[in-house]
């Protein structure tokens, strides 16, 4: 019997309907397989790398994301127009859209991701905590089914007990999400995650769950094909994170046992095969002090922090997406996987830790990543380019491997030392202040750690040398450029200035 997510002749061409550093890391991966790849562009990309890395480019809107990278038409309408015959979405705008990658098969162009079903049932987090139950996968305890009232809330949460946590049940990434310590205040926090649900994602739906104290954040990277093959490639550490969100990702953790990473693997297997996964996925935990792990959420795409994993495992994960997404199988176990060595990741935004981590984006006047064994660097934006306040203000990413954890986490430490970045505020101190925690470095932390350990005051003791040496670079680079305007205030690691779109908003708004 035909498999209808399986492409009846070999991929030949591939849309990558997405931008930034993870467009160029695709198009890579398909280049290197022979694969002839098309970009597709806002108006203000251009002249981005992704377009000029591409064997073809075309314009599909203005900056706005909804009137670009999320309109769907326009898409599909250049992937008809080329002659594409696969579009591979990336993270973020259209690759967890269930209603996209059904778009994708009425046109007849495959999806390089998941059968839209299993999109959409771990899209629902009731609906996927409902599987998980069903598939024995550990769960916090709390609601399967979105909470009618905040009535209805305020007994399920006395229920379970405090402190709780009240989700989105529609989406992720720290949106609709509210910790809640006492019953009086579970009311104002419930109506607060409903109304940010709504204005994320559409739908105001919540359901509860038991708040873990001193949690963990840990997932487990899957591959399954079209054979009823499904195998995991082992577990990322994810607990470093501002606003919920990710900032230094690590593999693997530093405090699984082999007995329960065996188990948690096994687990995010079964999570996988209860909704008919296929195409590359994450599966995500929370980890407590002593070791009871429960199902979060499924990521149903590629995610940001996949170049860890493709360290210690030496699977191009990318290039396992275009095979599954060809129909072929995976021919290997997880048994086959091995752990080698260590890997971390920083995610470099253009952002100020010492403001809160608020965005600072605009034209990025110097950029020179660093290299060296065992580094690696995924940039979306070059020299001369521009980070845009339309999109995330990611300017790449950097991991490193190492032999062991400390030998990775020292590697990082040069590797932040060595990157220059100029005219922007960047996350480049925060993560150097990271890997220089002793907490950090013994592997004892929480999600809790930037709220609880970080020190803004602590990116202001710069060696003096370093600053000395940072004014004169900054110096010679304007000099040599020549700008007409104020040059930048910049250091070799982060090139703080007072630029920013965002604090020229926030000023006149006060």
């Amino acid at each position: 019997m035909t498999d209808p997510n399986v492409p009846s002749r070999p991929i030949q061409k591939v849309l990558v309907a997405n931008r930034g550093e993870i467009a160029v890391r695709v198009l890579r991966t398909c280049h290197e397989r022979g694969l002839k790849t098309v970009a597709v562009y806002s108006t203000p990309d251009r002249s981005a790398p992704h377009v000029r890395r591409a064997d073809e480019a075309y314009p599909i809107g203005p900056a706005e994301a909804a009137q670009s990278y999320l309109d769907q038409d326009k898409i599909l309408e250049v992937a008809q127009r080329c002659g594409a015959d696969a579009i591979h979405p990336g993270y973020g705008f259209l690759s967890e859209n269930a209603d996209f990658a059904e778009a994708c098969a009425e046109a007849g162009v495959h999806f390089v991701g998941p059968p839209p079903e299993a999109i959409r049932a771990m899209g629902d987090k009731t609906a996927a905590r409902q599987l998980m139950k069903d598939a024995g996968v550990p769960m916090a305890p709390g609601t399967t089914d979105a909470v009618a009232s905040t009535e209805e809330g305020e007994a399920i949460a006395e229920d379970i007990g405090y402190p709780v946590l009240i989700k989105a049940a529609a989406g992720g990434g720290g949106k609709g999400m509210r910790i809640v310590h006492d019953p009086d205040n579970f009311a104002g926090a419930m109506d607060r995650a409903r109304g940010e649900a709504g204005s994320a994602f559409g739908d105001d739906r919540v359901f509860i769950e038991k708040y873990i104290e001193e949690p963990r954040h840990i997932e487990f990277q899957i591959l399954a094909d079209h054979h009823g093959n499904t195998v995991h490639l082992f577990e990322r550490e994810c607990s470093i994170q501002r606003r919920h969100q990710k900032v230094i990702e690590e593999a693997p953790s530093a405090i699984l046992t082999p007995e329960v990473r065996r188990e948690m693997g096994e687990a995010a297997v079964a999570a996988a095969e209860a909704c008919g996964y296929r195409n590359a996925g994450t599966v995500e935990f929370l980890v407590d002090a002593d070791l009871n792990y429960y199902f979060m959420e499924m990521n149903t795409r590629l995610q940001v922090e996949h170049p860890v994993t493709e360290w210690i495992t030496g699977v191009d994960l990318v290039a396992e997406q275009l095979r599954v997404a060809q129909g072929e199988a995976l021919g290997y176990t997880t048994d086959d996987l091995s752990i080698n060595g260590h890997a971390i990741e920083s995610r470099v935004y253009a952002e100020d830790p010492a403001s809160g981590f608020l965005p600072d984006p605009g034209p990025l006047k110097r950029h020179s990543a660093p290299s060296g064994f065992g580094v690696r660097v995924d940039a979306g934006v070059e020299e001369g380019g521009e980070v845009l306040i339309h999109y995330d203000p990611m300017i790449s990413k950097l991991t490193t491997w190492g032999r062991d954890r400390p030998a990775a986490i020292d590697r990082m430490a040069r590797a932040l030392d060595e990157y220059e970045v100029a005219s922007m505020a960047t996350t480049i101190p925060f993560c150097r202040f990271a890997m220089q925690h002793e907490g950090f470095r013994n592997g004892d932390f929480t999600t809790h750690f930037v709220d609880e350990e970080f020190d803004p005051a602590a990116l202001q003791l710069e060696d003096a040398e370093h600053d000395a040496l940072a004014a004169l670079a900054a110096t010679l680079y304007y000099a040599h450029t020549q700008e007409d305007d104020a040059p930048p205030v910049a250091t070799l690691s982060d090139g703080a200035n007072d630029r920013s779109p965002w604090r020229h908003r926030r000023r006149h708004a006060s």
